[in-house]
């Protein structure tokens, strides 16, 4: 007998495989690093191309942390406050990001399989174009979540708040958003499919109405 489907299918995120022990190192632009323990200068840093492997980024205060076209496999970012992370075309695996606080999170056609946000609040996440597999947010404050033309499969969003969310022109399967407190969405009509609550249903009736042509008025 088959198996009965699970809808939503919830993200699977395997635990980061991380060793016993871990080597100090900093990041430089196209270097690799591997069970390593990553301290961040507390201004600028350049990794751009870098490769990470197995590491912790330790807790840090920066400004801007650019790990554009990166790929990082199996790493734990713990409380970090920055300015900026800009990691467009980055290729992340089984990654996890705890606590802290980011400004902008730039991962616009970016490749996530695998990615953990948890008790993060950021300002503005923009993953326009990107493909999202497998992505479990927490906990988490976000002021605007951008992801036009974005690939999207299982996402569960849980005990979070977004003021904002741009779904023009996603492509979206499995997504759950019933733990999601969503002030407005961009373009309602595109979240054909998305898991919701009545409540939240009800209370984006009237946008929800408006994307269907339905003149809805208050007055008798």
């Amino acid at each position: 007998m088959a198996r009965t489907r699970i809808r939503p299918e919830p993200p699977r995120i395997p635990d980061p495989d991380l060793p016993d022990h871990f080597t100090p190192a900093t990041l430089t632009r196209s270097g690799e690093v591997s069970e390593a323990r990553i301290t961040l200068d507390p201004g600028n840093t350049d990794a751009a191309f870098a490769r990470m492997s197995e590491c912790v980024v330790k807790a840090a205060s920066v400004q801007t942390l650019d790990v554009t076209g990166s790929i990082l496999s199996d790493v734990v970012i713990d409380t970090l406050s920055a300015a900026e992370v800009l990691a467009r075309d980055a290729a992340w695996r089984t990654v996890v990001v705890r606590g802290g606080r980011i400004g902008t999170l730039d991962l616009s056609r970016a490749r996530c399989d695998g990615l953990i946000l948890d008790g993060v609040r950021i300002d503005y996440l923009s993953a326009g174009g990107a493909t999202l597999r497998d992505v479990d947010v927490t906990g988490c404050r976000i002021g605007t979540l951008d992801l036009p033309g974005a690939r999207v499969e299982r996402l569960r969003v849980d005990s979070s708040t977004v003021d904002e969310m741009d779904v023009r022109e996603w492509q979206a399967s499995d997504v759950d958003l019933r733990g999601a407190e969503v002030l407005s969405f961009t373009d309602i009509r595109m979240l054909r499919g998305v898991t919701l609550t009545a409540d939240q249903a009800t209370t984006h009736a009237l946008a929800l109405a408006a994307s269907l042509g339905l003149d809805v008025r208050t007055d008798s």
